[in-house]
């Protein structure tokens, strides 16, 4: 068993945290806080494991100038210490099963012909069957899972961050080079310290009644 954070300490982190308005600029993540939050981001679960999207972690002052620029000049974007980009992958195919095969071979020292009928399953689902048309907003879901983890990951560091949908995913991609990648930007998460002038920051939390939300069947 890890060691566990007690249930009053989590939900202060959960109270704590906001969609950070205005992030101080002069705040950089630690090294290792940073390297954290990749890990935490990366842990996240995904539908078979398969992982369809990727991270861009943009650091480069100019090329988050031009994000700013393509997300309605909205400052997170330059002022929080890291950006996070989560892009799906646009094509989910048979080599995309292989390597996932390959890498739970790797980890897991299992030979690669055991798991065949795992993948023979998941090319069916996923390359062949169901999933196939829908396969871009099945891969959107599972990017979004990895930002709930991050967003969560970061309020238990006591960091701030910012989920971010107002963009033009067209200009993300061209300015970022993703469709030579196959990859589509989804999400952004801004990632830093607030600033202390941050009027969102003083605000109570609204959320609906447990009692409002959950309902017990």
């Amino acid at each position: 068993m890890p060691n566990t954070t007690s249930p009053s300490t989590l939900l202060e982190a959960l109270h704590w945290r906001y969609a950070t308005k205005k992030f101080d600029p002069a705040r950089k993540l630690p090294v290792e806080t940073l390297e954290t939050l990749k890990q935490a981001a990366v842990l996240a679960p995904s539908s078979y494991g398969l992982q369809p999207w990727k991270i861009l972690l943009v650091t480069d002052a100019a090329v988050r100038a031009k994000l700013r620029a393509a997300s309605w000049n909205q400052p997170q974007i330059t002022d929080a210490s890291h950006l996070f980009v989560f892009a799906i992958k646009k094509e989910m195919g048979e080599a995309e099963i292989n390597a996932y095969i390959q890498r739970i071979s790797e980890v897991r020292h299992a030979r690669v012909e055991a798991l065949a009928g795992y993948r023979d399953m998941m090319v069916g689902m996923v390359v062949n069957g169901p999933l196939k048309p829908v396969i871009n907003d099945w891969s959107k879901r599972q990017a979004y899972i990895g930002l709930g983890t991050l967003l969560a990951a970061a309020a238990l560091l006591g960091v701030d961050a910012c989920p971010m949908e107002g963009f033009d995913p067209a200009q993300y991609d061209e300015i970022l080079g993703l469709p030579a990648q196959k990859l589509a930007a989804t999400v952004v998460a801004t990632v830093g310290y607030r600033a202390a002038d941050d009027p969102a920051a003083a605000m109570p939390k609204v959320r609906f009644d447990v009692k409002d939300v959950v309902i017990n069947v």
